[in-house]
């Protein structure tokens, strides 16, 4: 019965896709032992088809949590604990938005999702034990559910993010990024480095394919249950976003009047519509819930309380073809066709770091930034008094008036995720040559070390390039503990006098060995790194790598050490405690050492803590995927997907990579014919009866 419904859902494929050969597919999949789908194909439709099955092979479950939440239906399949989620979904209007957006999109685009879907659907019909009972009332998944969960990953974590008060649960979710030119490269090839660090959970986590059209190599990976590759690389060149320093986003607070809302003194009436959800009770029955939603000229109104509503615009809603402009990005073979699709303009948040096999490195501050006719970013980066009509932006900066630099003279280019204008340092993008609004002016510790490890090497080895990816340096260690020991010098305090000679024995890395690291850890967490008003200098674009520095208050740096001191010393009877053992990896069963931590305290290396108990702090994000690459006469990549690439249960790459992570390793990327198939442990091929399996060894 399996084996028919799988001929069926195949049969069906190959009769309603424009552009399918009716004869046998030469498509297939060779699984290698880290579960990464090298899938080859000659037909568009038959590789998007093979990465759909591959996706639902290694995330079958998660994929439709996830596409069952953004419905806005989580409530219905899941019980009322999803509520407030599928209420949000209904009130930005993703539902009908969806619609639009499958009205509007690049028929390109449209035949890559219904191939993609389609494969997801037959690799259910194919293997429906590896769906739980829970789930299984999501199937059948359709293209709008890709159009909808988009909006929701785009829109509500990262365009509106802040604005929803949803990345304030993750103040380290980010990303690294660094493009080498030939000029300073040892091997006089171009590099690049491939780092974003996000949650290691759900919406968040990536899925890494090898993909091979007509002969090319594609190879990458994307965010689980949408199609192609999103951050990747070819035989020619890759690309890394991160992200940036964009305010595309606005929220703002409307006056209420008799039954409506003021804009220039006037009253203007809400456009309303409703919604009726449906609500799983703890006995299985469902109950209805209307929901009244109200639209203004500004956007959707996400709150009504105390007489004033909060309206929210956005960026994006009219652009429905960002993963066609990724598929064109992995598809360029050269600058100039990586910059064409860079001027799509469909990707509206992001920026973009760049590097290719004939030395090019580029990068943009990417995204849609609304043309606003005054104001600063101080001005925007608030909820704005709704009362004016001339704060309603409507038109975007176009390509060329975003912040960008080709070649520069640096040799190198770097976003850790701050503004666009320390990318290079001494800087080259200027503040005052772009709007007021265009982004702030800062620079963290974080992309301090980033631009300093790249400044201290004149002649960088790929070996470097991944030992300063893997780095575990503190940055505002280096900057800090001078003044740290000398007030405690000056201090009459023992246990502080005690704490500090740990330190200065210290490495200054959270090494998972690093032994001194929980007590700096500690101090850094109570003295408040983020807060400007600790640092006797502030931080300055004139010394941007060099501030702040100096500690404006010794005496309460002095009793926040002592505070450090007494507490680690009760509980763990030592001061020296390896970090590896009080910062700990928990990710399905597996119990290890930890390495890094988040990024406010300048380490690139970022490993940002979640969970925690009496004893132990975990990481919940950071390093999630990692790419260094090279782009040598043959390419060259180390990689690694920190949790492995897969979340079914039974999937032995469930947090297979872990321990690499934890041993700070990384791993070859397979590309080449002769290295997948030295490193295939099956293979399935497309045929007239679905894919049918060659096993090779254990998967």
């Amino acid at each position: 019965m399996r084996l028919l419904v799988a001929f069926y859902s195949f049969a069906f494929f190959f009769s309603s896709t424009t552009g399918i050969s009716q004869k046998i597919s030469e498509t297939h999949i060779a699984w290698d032992t880290w579960g990464v789908p090298h899938i080859y194909s000659n037909s568009i439709d038959e590789l998007f088809y093979a990465q759909g099955w591959a996706q639902m092979h290694n995330h079958a479950n998660l994929i439709l949590e996830l596409y069952g939440s953004s419905r806005g239906r989580a409530a219905e399949y899941w019980g009322a604990v999803n509520l407030s989620n599928d209420i949000l979904i209904h009130t930005l209007g993703f539902e009908q938005l969806a619609s639009n957006w499958a009205k509007m999109q690049d028929p390109e685009l449209k035949r890559i999702y219904e191939a993609f879907i389609k494969g997801m659907n037959a690799y259910v019909s194919a293997h429906p034990d590896a769906v739980t009972e829970k789930n299984r009332q999501v199937l059948p998944i359709t293209t709008k559910d890709v159009n909808m969960h988009a909006m929701y990953v785009i829109f509500t974590r990262f365009i509106a993010g802040n604005d929803l008060g949803r990345v304030q649960q993750w103040p380290d979710m980010g990303s690294n990024t660094y493009a080498i030119s030939p000029k300073r490269s040892a091997s006089n090839n171009a590099m690049l480095v491939q780092n974003p660090h996000l949650p290691w959970w759900r919406e968040f986590l990536f899925f890494e394919s090898h993909l091979n059209i007509q002969g090319k190599n594609l190879y990458g990976t994307t965010l689980v249950g949408f199609p192609g590759i999103a951050i990747g690389f070819n035989d020619h060149l890759g690309w890394s976003h991160t992200d940036n320093t964009i305010d595309n986003a606005d929220t703002y607070e409307l006056e209420l009047k008799d039954d409506g809302y003021l804009l220039d003194g006037k009253l203007k009436q809400f456009v309303k519509r409703s919604r009726t959800l449906k609500v799983r009770q703890d006995d299985g029955s469902l109950v209805e819930k209307k929901l009244d939603l109200y639209e203004t000229v500004h956007g959707p109104v996400v709150n009504i309380a105390n007489g004033k509503a909060l309206a929210l615009r956005m960026v994006g809603i009219d652009r429905p073809n960002a993963f066609l402009q990724w598929w064109r990005m992995i598809n360029s073979n050269n600058f100039e066709e990586f910059e064409s699709a860079l001027k799509m303009a469909e990707i509206p948040f992001w920026n973009v770091m760049y590097a290719d096999k004939k030395g090019t490195i580029f990068y943009l501050f990417n995204g849609l930034v609304p043309k606003r006719g005054s104001g600063d970013w101080d001005y925007w980066n608030r909820i704005i008094p709704g009362g004016r009509s001339a704060d309603i932006w409507n038109e975007i900066h176009p390509y060329s008036e975003l912040p960008k630099i080709k070649d520069p003279e640096t040799g190198w280019l770097q976003n850790a995720n701050d503004p666009p204008w320390t990318s290079t340092i001494p800087i080259m993008l200027k503040p005052d040559d772009y709007p007021a609004y265009m982004a702030p002016q800062k620079m963290g510790f974080r992309p301090q070390r980033s631009a300093r490890m790249l400044l201290e090497d004149k002649n960088i080895t790929f070996e470097e390039l991944v030992a300063y990816k893997l780095s575990t340096k503190l940055e505002f260690a280096d900057r800090i503990l001078d003044d740290l020991g000398q007030a405690v010098e000056n201090s009459n305090s023992e246990k502080a006098k005690k704490g500090i000679e740990v330190l200065k024995r210290w490495d200054r890395k959270a090494d998972a060995g690093s032994k001194g690291m929980l007590l700096f850890f500690d101090w850094a967490r109570k003295f408040n790194v983020w807060n400007p008003s600790n640092y006797k200098i502030p931080w300055s674009m004139k010394n941007v790598q060099t501030t702040p520095d100096g500690i404006l208050d010794p005496a309460r740096a002095v009793n926040l050490l002592e505070q450090s001191v007494v507490e680690i010393e009760k509980k763990y009877g030592t001061l020296e405690v390896p970090w590896g053992e009080y910062y700990r990896i928990n990710y399905n069963g597996k119990d290890l050492p930890a390495n890094g931590v988040d990024g406010s305290l300048g380490v690139f290396r970022v490993a940002w803590p979640a969970d925690a108990d009496d004893d132990h702090l975990y990481v919940g994000g950071g390093d999630s995927w990692v790419g260094v690459i090279e782009f040598g006469e043959q390419v060259r990549a180390k990689v690694l997907l920190s949790y492995g690439n897969a979340t079914q249960k039974d999937s032995p790459h469930y947090g297979d990579q872990l321990d690499l992570f934890s041993k700070k390793e990384m791993r070859d990327a397979w590309i080449t014919k002769a290295d997948v198939e030295a490193n295939t442990v099956r293979v399935e091929t497309l045929t007239e009866n679905g894919f049918n399996n060659n096993n090779v060894g254990k998967n």
